[in-house]
């Protein structure tokens, strides 16, 4: 690689590293593919330093609060010890630590934490209430989970397929399921770096038609295809990675027996996986119930990648705050 080369990649990361300071880190829709590649190298790169015993810790001082109304395992603990591998510290903060749990606007809630706090992460129900906390916030805000998309785990699947395969682009990911926030980011990240992505769920469970829309203009202009079906063996054909998720999602446990029924042809299992790639990989971004969406052969064998994915959030989600916190 020439020096002048060397150079204008050395200028573009320093322009994508401006560029994200100070933004909001609410669904891949938002970063373009530039952006995102530069946090997965961030992440991998932050990876091999904890891995290695050395630190890093550009957020000395700073703290992030955590806004939790969905109780949650991995994206407590991993952003909690991120930040503080980071030089940082977290706050936890549930719903009844918060006087939003007793009425109070979230725009005022946005910007008396301004005041306090370097970031926020909220992990919630609606959507629209973590873009109503941005809007109204002057410190950048992450977003941990909502009913629509799950960002940040999408970012940790991404840096686990590129460990695993080498690579993204030209790839065929196969989900089988629910439609879901997991099933629309994973839509949109994968749109996004030229992997096909092959979406099978039931009639009725599909994803929102608007973000599998805008999810296709994204492989139009990144090279990949988007195909949603209800056939679980077309997706599963020739795939690089089969991904699969829970049925009935936190606050849809009034719907388990229903949807148990409706979704017992899209388990993945060792009859399904067998259509994919010999070297195929499994992934699920957790909890998982055995017995149900995946069997247990499937998520504790040889190909499955889940606990990968799981040490990831941990990676994928220090590049995001040291980007946008600094």
């Amino acid at each position: 690689m020439s020096a002048e080369v060397v150079k204008l990649v050395a200028d573009q990361d320093q322009q994508i590293k401006e560029g994200l300071k100070g933004r909001d880190f609410l669904t891949l829709a938002d970063f373009t593919e530039e952006e995102l590649s530069y946090l997965l190298d961030l992440a991998a790169r932050l990876k091999a330093i904890q891995h290695s015993g050395a630190t890093f810790q550009p957020l000395k001082g700073k703290t992030l609060g955590m806004i939790f109304e969905k109780s949650s395992t991995r994206t407590r603990v991993s952003f909690e010890v991120g930040i503080y591998q980071l030089g940082g510290q977290g706050m936890f903060l549930s719903s009844r630590d918060l006087q939003l749990g007793r009425g109070e606007p979230i725009s005022d809630t946005a910007q008396v934490l301004s005041r306090y706090l370097d970031g926020i992460m909220i992990r919630t129900f609606s959507h629209k209430d973590v873009e109503q906390l941005a809007a109204h916030s002057s410190v950048p805000v992450i977003n941990g989970l909502t009913d629509e998309y799950h960002p940040c785990q999408v970012m940790a699947d991404l840096q686990t397929i590129q460990e695993q395969k080498g690579q993204l682009k030209g790839l065929k990911l196969a989900f089988v399921g629910d439609g879901n926030n997991m099933a629309h980011s994973l839509l949109l990240g994968a749109a996004t770096f030229g992997v096909d992505i092959y979406m099978a769920s039931p009639e009725g469970y599909q994803p929102d038609p608007k973000v599998v829309e805008l999810a296709k203009k994204r492989a139009e202009k990144y090279g990949s295809r988007v195909v949603i079906t209800d056939d679980p063996k077309e997706a599963a054909q020739n795939a690089d990675v089969i991904y699969t998720d829970v049925w009935a999602s936190m606050g849809q446990e009034d719907e388990q027996e229903e949807r148990a029924k409706t979704f017992a042809p899209f388990q993945v299992n060792a009859e399904l996986v067998q259509l994919a790639k010999p070297d195929y990989v499994f992934m699920h971004c957790l909890p998982a119930h055995r017995g149900e969406e995946v069997t247990a052969d499937v998520i504790d064998g040889d190909h499955s990648v889940v606990f990968d994915q799981s040490e990831n959030r941990l990676h994928a989600q220090k590049a995001i705050m040291a980007s946008i916190m600094v």
